[in-house]
């Protein structure tokens, strides 16, 4: 019996679980239609008060994206040398630019990696969320 016989199947996790995951995650990937192209951004996140996922861009293609096709899915993943997991949100992105908001969103402690200037705010509400882990085959 190989060992991908032996392994449990993937679990689910809960929702709960999977939010603990998108908070705890350094970095998260947006899916979303971009110059008539599926394209796939990576983004600094944070988790705000009400249950949205919040990151900043600079204006550009993205932005100007998101502000057309609203519908987006946003991912996170990792793994040790044991398991792995993949979390998944879709829901509807907006930019929001309320001092409120942005001071609110200002205190998440998102910090960009990249060096370009990033002063927009987008916030994803959720509409689904799903996610999964599995053990890992041994490395032979």
């Amino acid at each position: 019996m190989d060992y991908a016989e032996e392994r449990p199947p993937s679990r689910a996790l809960s929702p709960e679980e999977c939010w603990e995951r998108i908070k705890a995650a350094p970095y998260g990937r947006i899916a979303a239609v971009a110059g008539g192209q599926l394209d796939i951004f990576p983004v600094n996140h944070g988790v705000d008060d009400d249950g949205s996922i919040v990151f900043r861009t600079a204006a550009g293609t993205k932005l100007l994206e998101l502000t057309i096709h609203q519908q987006v899915a946003f991912e996170i993943d990792g793994y040790t040398d044991a398991d792995a997991f993949s979390v998944v949100v879709k829901g509807t992105a907006t930019e929001f630019d309320k001092q409120r908001e942005v001071y609110a969103a200002e205190r998440l402690g998102i910090t960009p990696w990249a060096p370009e200037e990033k002063d927009r705010w987008v916030r994803i509400m959720p509409s689904e969320i799903s996610g999964r882990e599995f053990l890992r085959a041994p490395r032979m």
